[in-house]
């Protein structure tokens, strides 16, 4: 299929030197840029989610605010 793209000077002299170094065609390197990024979206899509690690004890001492760093560095000094 033909189709027409504009594409800035200078990225069209990278993309034909791609393909003269690969002894390729020009359509070819545009192909492959293409799927690339679009297998890259595909894989970005699928990752694991994080796992946290969560350990058993005590609840958070009475007066902590863990929304407030300080008061935790206080807390903690004070041990």
């Amino acid at each position: 299929m033909g189709t027409t793209v504009t594409i800035p000077d200078d990225l069209l002299r990278q993309a034909k030197q791609a393909a003269a170094e690969r002894s390729c065609t020009l359509s070819e390197i545009i192909q492959e840029a293409l799927q690339k990024i679009f297998s890259q979206q595909r894989t970005a899509g699928r990752q694991r989610p994080t796992r946290l690690t969560t350990f058993r004890g005590q609840r958070v001492l009475p007066g902590i605010d863990l929304d407030k760093s300080a008061t935790l560095l206080d807390a903690m000094e004070d041990r």
